[in-house]
């Protein structure tokens, strides 16, 4: 038995000298490899160019047309659009066309070359004018001076100053004023604008004619009034409640002015008062720049209705009235001080806090800081302006029909005796001096030589409009008066919810 060898051939080569000895010479001659590898890298560029060919996508055959510019150097002179024509599709394909269509039909889009009048832009000019320029007043300062700082001669400041009317209110100059200014080629004055105040300013420019002459004038620019309201409940001082509402410091002490004869603001308001006020807001240019005078205004106090509106009468005069007719001023104020702290009110006996014994405290104390001003209850006349060591310093003045007013513990007395003095009239300030443990005002009101409380004594009538007046303060009133009321019906309607 003859035995062979057997192992496994897991190394051929896949080209072995077996295969190659079955291709004829020239198949693997050198240069017939290079030549066919030259020949395969023709082939492959000239496929992708014709793959490339926007007109191989297209079923039908047909090139998309454009239109071509006859010079080539319109492209970088001209403008270039495209504009589309009208899409004919008045041949209708069948459906088995349009199943071997893979694309939508060709759109023929014309590329429209147009060439610009002109081969610049002409542009507009840039406005070179000066811009404003602005010089402040400071103290010391006169036109003179600003004019050197700025460079001008004193020849331009005589001719400014004397040009007319207009130009004289450059004489008086306050510092933090502000001056502005244009100047011209020539760095000479071509503008100048002075604001003289909110409404006027004054403009100072040359005369198209001549760069020598110049001609002022004074722009006015009118203030738009509109109507706001506002209202509010009392919780603690109509001071704070008033802030809480929206109205400014200003609002609320014109209000209590307005009711200062029939409520004392400092004693009388309880929690749960009310008020409304329709006043006047002042806009500029649509800018709101200050609120106005109150129009109208509701005070309700312990279930008390205090209306008043305001009417100008044929004179001039403005006042305000109770829509009635009658004034709001009356002869006596309620309080003699405004928005102070009462130590203590009226009552028939209290214990004295320095004699140490139960007396009869026959007026109202103003509690209040030192120095504050005490105001006349009404005209008069002063009998006493003397001191003493029970009383301190202290004034008395005597009214018509048997009413005497006293003021105690002043700190400095503002009138003599024999002075008539009218109403609102500051006649000392609070103090402390006299049997007094600190700074307050004692005052007393005493009808035919009886004390009485202020708070609740009866006041004279005031005096109603003057019968000429009536019939035109009705019928200008009863409007105010009415939106008044509507305001507050609106204010007071429960919100529906959106």
């Amino acid at each position: 038995m003859i035995k062979h060898d057997y192992k496994p051939q897991n190394n051929k080569r896949l080209f072995g000298p077996t295969l190659l000895s079955r291709l004829p010479a020239w198949a693997t001659h050198p240069f017939m490899i290079i030549f066919m590898a030259a020949l395969i890298m023709l082939l492959a560029i000239f496929l992708s160019d014709d793959t490339q060919n926007p007109n191989t996508l297209n079923p039908d055959n047909k090139p998309l047309t454009t239109t071509q510019p006859q010079d080539i150097n319109t492209y970088n002179k001209g403008e270039i659009s495209l504009v589309s024509t009208d899409i004919d599709v008045s041949e209708e394909k069948t459906d088995e066309s349009m199943e071997d269509n893979q694309y939508s039909a060709p759109i023929e889009i014309p590329l429209e070359i147009s060439s610009s009048s002109t081969n610049e832009t002409i542009l507009k000019p840039f406005d070179t004018l000066n811009q404003w320029q602005s010089e402040m007043v400071k103290k010391g300062d006169n036109l003179s001076l600003i004019f050197k700082r700025i460079g001008l001669s004193p020849q331009m400041v005589h001719k400014i100053i004397t040009l007319d009317e207009n130009t004289k209110k450059l004489k008086n100059l306050r510092p933090g004023e502000i001056i502005h200014y244009q100047l011209d080629d020539k760095n000479q004055l071509s503008n100048l604008k002075y604001v003289i105040d909110l409404q006027n300013t004054l403009y100072i420019s040359q005369n198209s004619s001549s760069n020598n002459d110049y001609k002022s004038e004074i722009i006015n620019k009118s203030i738009e009034l509109r109507t706001a309201y506002v209202s509010g409940t009392i919780t603690d001082s109509l001071y704070m409640s008033g802030k809480r509402a929206g109205l400014s410091d200003t609002l609320v002490i014109n209000l209590a002015n307005i009711f200062d004869w029939d409520i004392d603001f400092i004693l009388d308001i309880r929690s749960g008062d009310t008020f409304s006020v329709l006043y006047e807001e002042k806009f500029l240019d649509g800018e709101k720049i200050s609120n106005g005078q109150i129009i109208a205004a509701e005070f309700v106090n312990q279930g008390d209705i205090y209306q008043a509106v305001k009417y100008t009468d044929s004179k001039g005069d403005s006042n305000y009235y109770t829509p009635d007719g009658l004034s709001m001023r009356k002869a006596f104020l309620r309080a003699p001080i405004k928005f102070s702290y009462i130590s203590s009110g009226f009552k028939p006996r209290r214990f004295h806090p320095i004699q140490k014994r139960w007396k009869a405290h026959r007026g109202i104390d103003y509690r209040a800081n030192t120095g504050t001003p005490i105001r006349a209850a009404g005209d008069g006349k002063v009998t006493h302006s003397a001191s003493n060591q029970y009383n301190g310093k202290y004034v008395f003045i005597q009214h018509g029909q048997g009413i005497v007013t006293k003021y105690l513990h002043m700190s400095r007395r503002a009138v003599s005796r024999g002075k008539r003095v009218k109403q609102g009239q500051v006649i000392g300030y609070v103090g402390s001096t006299g049997m007094s443990e600190a700074p307050h005002l004692h005052y007393e009101f005493l009808v035919n030589g009886v004390h009485r409380n202020p708070r609740t004594v009866k006041l004279p009538k005031a005096e109603p409009i003057s019968k000429t007046e009536k019939t035109n303060f009705l019928s200008v009133t009863k409007s105010i008066v009415n939106q008044l009321e509507s305001r507050k019906l609106i204010q007071s309607a429960p919100q529906v919810a959106k």
